[in-house]
């Protein structure tokens, strides 16, 4: 039986790969130019449906955060109306739209991402932006600096913007030029941060909070936290709640030992395994313990196929671009964003083994950078804070996705759970937390390839790399190493001048060079559209008029970025 099925599977790969999808998609055996190697169609199903087994939580969680700006709710009473019966049940229903909202905006631009530039990554409402456009942007119940309806208009505008730097190729640019030791150190510091984030609160708790030194163990029951406001915060009784445990053993141990023995599957047979263990009512480790907490959950639950129109949050944007704090949270979305999301999909890219290793771009760059501007600008029309790659697509890639059919597939089962929402919000985050520190410690192996013998280059990457999952949030990482390395090379740089070369760091013949990457900062479509001016007007390539054209158009040294 085993050897049957391993071949219909096999016909079934070489069918698809010989097919016009095959072709479409770059897989292995479909004779395409530049063909994924090792990608099967069985395998990117796969790949996709783990990436949706590890992004699934953004459904109920980004709801639960954007639910607290209030969204289009009035607040007329006092307090910022947290005992207001009338405006928590709008609410309430605020963030049931939101959930059909991230769910839709998720599948689309995961579909986008997929279907367009051929990428293995997943596209959702990113986590710290959220959280940014909530408490700082608008502030809880509204109490911030602009409305909920103007933040949407900052978001919606952003998208436009990232949209014309996609197009004329500096964000991708921006990645390029990075040195390699930075580059290295961005995803290994991702690395760090998922599993950071699957030892902490919001995965298997391991890691809680503490009032003295910030961060402990965590892992107590709800009754040895320091108080109801500060949860994961232990005063006692570490290391004991048994959500944890199961994550650990069931969600982390086992899908380890499937891994070692080489298991198709094994992140995705993890957390399910954990998911359907915790979700019978009476016992110690339910996701629907008997609490008024518990009980919302499993009545939403309980209704397993529900549609929830977006009759509250669509298409409210106010265009108000002539207050000042609208720009304000702009230009912050936008430098926030623009490290972020590029980081992030060009770690993603390598991390698949798609990063052309002379170039230093990935295939399809613009595209997906502009697939990435569009579906933000969509997403505020949804009522959604701004959408970006999510570093959980690891764990579809390391499953072996290679292709856009494993975002395709995740963009589908998030179609699906838009209507599926009350079973697909209900995986526990100690069932996804294993996987997330399991894709980690696969991403830390970037730091082997790091400059460690010169200081001007260790240093940055140092930085890079502990900041990210310390400071959550990528682009501070980014910031703070390229900050240093500008200062710990240029000065030593302007001192070497000065000095015609006579003073010079010590060890500085083992510093790696930093160099403009070959071929130019124009996107190809520029070159289309120069090749088909040259051709309209009749000019022979490498005349003297193309030449003069090219000149204008600032190409540096002829090829496709």
């Amino acid at each position: 039986m085993p050897n049957k099925l391993t071949g219909s599977m096999n016909r079934l790969n070489n069918a698809v790969a010989r097919s016009v999808v095959g072709r479409w998609f770059k897989l292995e055996g479909s004779g395409a130019v530049k063909e994924r190697a090792g990608s099967r169609f069985t395998t990117e199903l796969r790949a996709g449906l783990t990436t949706w087994a590890a992004m699934a939580y953004i459904i109920s969680v980004n709801a639960s955060i954007l639910a607290d700006t209030g969204g289009t709710c009035v607040c007329t009473g006092e307090n910022l109306c947290v005992a207001d019966p009338e405006y928590l049940i709008c609410k309430g229903q605020i963030r049931n739209n939101l959930i059909t909202a991230t769910a839709a905006i998720s599948a689309l631009s995961t579909c986008l991402m997929g279907l367009l530039a051929n990428l293995p990554v997943g596209l959702a409402p990113g986590l710290g932006l959220n959280a940014y456009f909530t408490y700082s942007v608008v502030g809880f119940h509204g109490s911030g600096l602009i409305s909920y309806r103007e933040a949407l208009s900052a978001v919606f505008l952003e998208g436009w913007i990232f949209l014309i730097l996609s197009l004329i190729g500096i964000r991708q640019w921006l990645v390029r030029i990075m040195p390699q030791s930075l580059i290295l150190a961005v995803g290994a510091g991702i690395g760090l941060y998922i599993a950071f984030i699957g030892l902490a609160q919001h995965g298997l708790k391991v890691i809680g909070g503490d009032t003295v030194n910030l961060i402990g163990l965590g892992g107590c029951l709800a009754k040895d936290y320091a108080s109801a406001d500060l949860p994961g915060y232990c005063v006692g009784g570490q290391l004991r709640d048994p959500t944890m445990w199961l994550g650990i053993f069931v969600g982390g141990i086992l899908t380890l030992l499937l891994l070692m023995y080489r298991v198709h599957g094994a992140i995705l047979i993890g957390i399910f395994t954990v998911s359907i263990i915790s979700w019978p009512r009476p016992t110690a480790v339910s996701y629907f313990p008997h609490t008024p907490e518990g009980d919302t959950l499993f009545d939403f639950f309980k209704q397993v196929v529900t549609f929830q129109p977006l009759d509250k949050i669509g298409n409210v944007l106010s265009y108000n671009y002539g207050s000042g704090h609208v720009w304000y949270a702009l230009i912050t979305f936008l430098y926030v964003d623009i490290l972020d999301t590029t980081g992030t999909l060009y770690s993603m890219a390598k991390f698949a083994g798609l990063r052309d290793p002379e170039t230093m771009d990935f295939e399809n760059s613009s595209i997906a950078y502009c697939v990435d501007a569009v579906c933000i600008s969509m997403g505020a029309l949804m009522g959604i804070s701004p959408v970006t790659a999510y570093i959980e697509s690891a764990t579809g890639i390391s499953e072996g996705g290679k292709t856009g059919l494993t975002a395709l597939t995740t963009g589908f089962m998030f179609f699906v759970s838009i209507f599926f929402a009350p079973i697909f919000a209900s995986i526990p985050s100690w069932a996804t937390g294993g996987a997330l520190v399991i894709v980690g410690s696969m991403m830390i192996r970037n730091v082997l390839e790091i400059n460690w013998d010169y200081i001007g280059d260790a240093v940055p990457a140092f930085l890079t790399l502990i900041i990210i999952p310390f400071g959550n949030n990528i682009a501070y990482g980014v910031i703070a190493g390229i900050f240093s390395y500008i200062i710990l090379n240029g000065i030593p740089l302007i001192i070497r001048k000065a000095s015609r070369g006579r003073i010079v760091p010590s060890n500085y013949d083992m510093a790696e060079p930093w160099v403009i990457p070959p071929g130019s900062m124009f996107p190809p479509w520029m070159y289309m559209v120069r090749n088909y001016v040259q051709r309209k007007r009749g000019w022979a390539p490498g005349g003297e008029a193309a030449e003069r054209y090219d000149s204008r158009l600032g190409e540096r040294g002829g090829g496709e970025g």
